[in-house]
Order: C-alpha cells, then sequence, then structure tokens
C-alpha cells in the first residue's frame, strides 16, 4: 500500500516528526501552507521529508505572528521573508504603541481609584491623535499668554514645544493624560494667566518682583539648603533669607506673584511639560515656595 513506503509520512508520524498537533496540521494543509504530496489508496494525505521542513518553517513564522495567508504568500513565492517581516515589524510597532498607551491608561486609573467615566475620558486624551493633541495645547498657550506686554516671554512659551513623542513611554503617557486634564480645565487657564500677569513687566517698568522667583531656580535652591538645615518660615535667620534674595525690592509684590503661582500650580504645570517632552525634570520645588510663602506672610507681620 501507498502509506507503507519508507518515503512518505502519515499524517500521525508527521505530527510525531515535528511536534506539531495533527489537528493543526490538517488545518495548515486545508489551507495550503503544508499540502500533502500524495494520498494513499484510502484517501488519507501522505507527506515526504521536505514536508517536515516546510512545516518548521510554517511554524517558525507563525510563532513570529505572521498570518497563514502571509505564510502562504511566502511559500507560493508571491513574497519574501524579508518583505513581510518588514511589514509585520510596522504592524508590531503600531501595536506595542497601542499597548504602551493602554497601559499607561490601565496604570493611571489603579493609581486614581477612577470612576468608569474618568476612565473612558483617560483613554480619549491617551489616544489623540498629534494633530488633536496640538489643538489642545495651542487653544491654552493662546488663553494663557497671548497678548502679555513681554512679547519674548509670550513668543518663547508660546513657541515652547509640548508634544507627545510618536513611540512614548508609559510614563509620558501618563504625564499627558495628567496635563491635558490640567491645560483643558477653564479655572486653572484663568489662574495661570492671573499669575503670568502678575510676573510679565508693564511697558515702561522694570521686572516684578516676584518674577524671579520662577524664572532663576538657584532661589529655590537656597530655600532648598534652608530648609534642609530645620530653619523655620517664622524664625530670625528665615527674615535674613529674604533679605538675601529680595535685598529691598516690593515684599508684598513678590507675595502676591508667589502666592499666585502656588494657587495657579505652576509648579505642577511645570513638572507635567518636562514629563511629557522626556526631560529630566528639576526636583519638586512645592515645599520650598510654600516656605518662602510663609516666610513672607511672618515678616509683613512683624
Amino acid at each position: 500500500m501507498d502509506d507503507e513506503r519508507l518515503d512518505v509520512l502519515t499524517i500521525g508520524q508527521l505530527a510525531r516528526r515535528t511536534g506539531v498537533a495533527v489537528r493543526t496540521l490538517r488545518f495548515w494543509s486545508d489551507e495550503g501552507a503544508v499540502p500533502p504530496v500524495a494520498r494513499s489508496a484510502g484517501g488519507y494525505r501522505l507527506y515526504d521529508a521536505e514536508s517536515v521542513a516546510r512545516v518548521e518553517l510554517v511554524r517558525t513564522l507563525r510563532e513570529l505572528g505572521l498570518g497563514l495567508d502571509d505564510v502562504c504568500r511566502v511559500l507560493s513565492g508571491r513574497t519574501t521573508v524579508a518583505e513581510v517581516a518588514d511589514a509585520h515589524v510596522a504592524a508590531l510597532d503600531a501595536q506595542i504603541r497601542s499597548l504602551k498607551v493602554s497601559r499607561a491608561v490601565l496604570s493611571t486609573v489603579a493609581k486614581r481609584g477612577s470612576t468608569v467615566e474618568e476612565t473612558t475620558l483617560m483613554n480619549r486624551l491617551a489616544r489623540l491623535s498629534a494633530a488633536e493633541r496640538k489643538q489642545i495645547v495651542d487653544e491654552f498657550k493662546d488663553e494663557v499668554f497671548g497678548g502679555l506686554h513681554d512679547t519674548r516671554l509670550r513668543d518663547r512659551m508660546r513657541t515652547y514645544s509640548i508634544e507627545l513623542p510618536d513611540d512614548p513611554t508609559p510614563e509620558q503617557v501618563d504625564a499627558w493624560i495628567e496635563l491635558a486634564e490640567l491645560v483643558r480645565d477653564p479655572g486653572f487657564r484663568t489662574r495661570l494667566r492671573t499669575w503670568m500677569e502678575l510676573n510679565t513687566p508693564v511697558p515702561g517698568q522694570g521686572r516684578p518682583p516676584g518674577a524671579s522667583i520662577w524664572w532663576a531656580r538657584q532661589i529655590v535652591q537656597t530655600v532648598a539648603e534652608v530648609r534642609r538645615g530645620g530653619v523655620a518660615p517664622e524664625e530670625v535667620a528665615a527674615a535674613e533669607v529674604l533679605s538675601e534674595l529680595f535685598g529691598d525690592a516690593d515684599r508684598a509684590a513678590v507675595l502676591r506673584s508667589l502666592e499666585a503661582g502656588i494657587e495657579a500650580g505652576a509648579e505642577r504645570y511645570r513638572r507635567l511639560v518636562a514629563r511629557v517632552r522626556g526631560q529630566a525634570s528639576s526636583p519638586d520645588a512645592t515645599k520650598e515656595l510654600e516656605w518662602l510663602a510663609r516666610a513672607l506672610r511672618t515678616a509683613d507681620q512683624t
């Protein structure tokens, strides 16, 4: 009988030789990926040594994620492994990016204990196109920085890039979700605009006294060192620090600017932008700014 020839294999023998289940081999055979070389007198499929190598190739390509249609195209010579692999790499890259976004959203949901509605919003924000993300940021910039008297500062802030890269890390996606929620908040926009106006020079006048707090990080570093030394805002030593930092500047104006920035959440905004951009952000200065505000209030009362 044909199925007793030594140079052919039954589907069961092929399964044992390759370690692939008979059911899978039958499916591959029906789809044309591993066609039988002959049929036995009883109509059973028969395979040969080349079929073993063909099964190994099909299994390798399937394990790499290629669909059976692509596998058949490669085996029939209609395309090459390299061409299919190149297309599959692009598809995998897109899938990886999507998975990163999903991971970031789920991580944020778990961290916040979000509701269904919040989860839906975060997922939508995370999956916005680049053009949609840019529109959100541009509208925010126009409202907060547009029309400032200091044209150099205004132009610098409006052209400052806040873009999520094409292949963001989960941390960048998480930061973008939080930033997008923040900049779409009308209350935040109003508070930040008020703070910007307090820190922007009026034509014919010098720089506002409080502006240096936000644009010169050495002030924050000085306060950080004082805090590490255990100095409280109400102590005499704190008053000496204020004199060193601000001299005879209008302390009330400095305090107004500082409090406006704290209320606006300017430090949170700064850090979120840095995270979205993938930059190493300087340490959170919230505690230092609050210490400074308390010290200024104390000095104003004495």
